[in-house]
């Protein structure tokens, strides 16, 4: 697999897996072994760049990539992410104090069997804690050798520029796909302008733009697209299943999959964006990777993002508490 560059100099795989299904969210969930076996598959098929957190889980994910990968730590880019306090093992709300970043960071660490984090986010923006002494604890880690580079999560353009000024920021994770595309105007001119790489979750829209979610689709008990909005309504569903009509088109058009499709359109946006699909399947990673040999010409995204913008999405992405965690 080709390789991109996120920042200045992380360079990744240009299409990663995040693993947050491996253990939290996406019922049902593999066994340890089943899932470490997963995880090394998808290496051999050239990723390189795997994306977990803290809370997935919580804690438990963390520890399949570090028995995954531990005889091959110097191969692989890992990212994690802080900013969650716990309560036992319930999360009781954001918080990036320097106690908690300090807490996670070592607890991170044991858990990945390594004595450094390639990417480490803050997972969502705390209001209770400026930003810039989060940037700044960041640096103390960078100096310190415990993290090699620092992004942000969900943080809006405003948050990314004030971060950047202390401590430079390689990374934006948010959502991004051809089912949310609020980014290109709110925080993509941002990064372009200082060179911060961008790594968009959900690029296949949670599963939506692979065609197997259809209007009447019935999630399994603990699927967290249960409490979203633009799932769990009926007519938001069928509404929107227009897009993935017309990506199926598309996809007949380059003889590929709705899935590889989403994922080489965000490719041939911008050489710094680097995609995480989401999967339990080898197949699925084989699939997604399939994204990178797709070319679109410049005539073909004028008119796909022509008609994108012409087709009405309706339906929130997060449920109440999630959409109030998002920096505005």
């Amino acid at each position: 697999m080709k390789t991109r560059t996120l920042g200045k100099d992380l360079i990744v795989s240009e299409i990663g897996l995040g693993c947050m299904g491996l253990s939290y969210s996406q019922p049902p969930f593999p066994t340890k072994e089943e899932a470490i076996k997963f995880l090394r598959n998808a290496y051999e098929e050239g990723v390189t760049f795997f994306d977990t957190a803290e809370v997935y889980g919580p804690f438990n994910n963390e520890e399949l990539l570090g028995e995954a990968f531990k005889d091959i730590r110097e191969k692989v880019i890992i990212a994690t992410k802080f900013g969650f306090s716990f309560d036992e093992k319930n999360v009781t709300g954001v918080d990036s104090s320097r106690e908690n970043i300090l807490r996670a960071i070592e607890g991170s660490l044991k858990r990945l069997q390594t004595n450094y984090i390639d990417l480490y986010y803050q997972h969502r923006v705390d209001p209770n804690t400026p930003i810039e002494e989060v940037a700044q604890v960041m640096k103390e880690l960078i100096e310190q050798g415990k993290i090699k580079h620092w992004g942000l999560s969900e943080a809006s353009a405003n948050t990314i520029r004030k971060a950047h000024a202390i401590c430079p920021v390689t990374a934006l994770q948010s959502e991004y796909s051809m089912f949310w595309r609020e980014a290109e105007t709110k925080v993509m001119p941002t990064l372009e302008e200082l060179g911060i790489g961008f790594v968009p979750f959900s690029p296949l829209g949670k599963g939506f733009l692979t065609g197997t979610i259809k209007p009447g689709h019935v999630f399994p008990e603990g699927d967290f697209r249960n409490t979203i909005p633009r799932f769990n309504t009926p007519e938001y569903l069928e509404n929107n299943f227009k897009l993935v009509e017309y990506i199926k088109e598309l996809a007949k058009a380059k003889t590929t999959t709705p899935a590889a499709v989403a994922i080489g359109w965000l490719l041939a946006q911008k050489p710094w964006i680097v995609p995480i699909p989401g999967t339990k399947k080898i197949e699925r990673v084989k699939e997604n990777n399939s994204g990178s040999q797709i070319t679109f010409t410049k005539k073909e995204l004028q008119n796909i993002k022509e008609i994108l913008d012409q087709i009405e999405l309706i339906g929130n992405r997060y449920n109440d508490l999630n959409e109030s965690r998002i920096d505005k």
